[in-house]
């Protein structure tokens, strides 16, 4: 890999960010240029080959303290109405010089984590209660061990279906199919009541399956009162 070619790229991705340059991690990402082409070769730190492109090194990262990244956190929860998936984090610091990259955010922990900090960051703030409802289901697993997440992100729905009196609450990635195949097990028509994309199936299944645990009749079938049901049908994402 060539000094200058490198040089350029910094050079040239620092233009496109508002004349910030990129961290190592976000300039690999944007240009294919590993941290092994360079580190050892041409410079010992990432800091040093900004320096040599002309640029200062982008020190407000270190300076990040955790309420503000809250702050910015639940601005940006507000501004989608759901909380953040990890391709919305990188679109929106590509597009917002000022917004922290993904890699800074985990400085909160995984995403149970992060919401369950939010829920008290905003329990201070008058004016917060559309987000805190948005972290709450989220939140709810961190009370279980850690998943770890796929690199990629793989979405689900948990549905809500009804048959006879009862409804069930379950989780699948093929909502017609999962129909088709109760409704030749069931003696009553099923019917799909309201689903809820997600990018974590199993820990907002095991969300509501907790919060109407005294209604439960039997394996993932509950007895909702129609309170019960609006307020799944409330949630389109989660």
């Amino acid at each position: 890999m060539d000094k200058q070619h490198i040089l350029a790229e910094i050079r040239r991705t620092a233009k496109l960010n508002n004349g910030q340059p990129l961290g190592k991690r976000r300039f690999q990402a944007e240009t294919g240029i590993k941290e092994s082409d360079w580190s050892g070769k041409y410079w010992v730190r990432w800091g040093d080959a900004v320096q040599e492109a002309g640029l200062s090194p982008n020190t407000m990262k270190s300076s990040y303290t955790e309420d503000w990244l809250l702050d910015q956190l639940t601005c940006f929860i507000r501004e989608l109405g759901h909380f953040p998936v990890r391709n919305e984090f990188r679109l929106k610091a590509r597009r917002d010089a000022s917004f922290p990259n993904e890699d800074t955010f985990k400085r909160l922990g995984n995403k149970a984590v992060m919401a369950a900090k939010i829920i008290r960051h905003c329990s201070s703030k008058v004016g917060y209660e559309d987000v805190t409802e948005i972290c709450r289901p989220i939140s709810f697993t961190s009370q279980s061990p850690e998943r770890e997440k796929p690199e990629s992100t793989s979405f689900g729905y948990v549905y809500l279906m009804k048959s006879g009196r009862y409804y069930k609450i379950g989780r699948s990635n093929s909502l017609g199919r999962r129909e088709y195949e109760l409704a030749i097990q069931l003696p009553d028509p099923v019917k799909t009541v309201h689903s809820i994309k997600t990018d974590d199936p199993i820990g907002i299944e095991e969300y509501w399956h907790k919060r109407f645990q005294a209604k439960r009749k039997g394996g993932e079938w509950f007895e909702l009162s129609h309170e019960d049901i609006q307020a799944f049908r409330r949630r389109k994402f989660m």
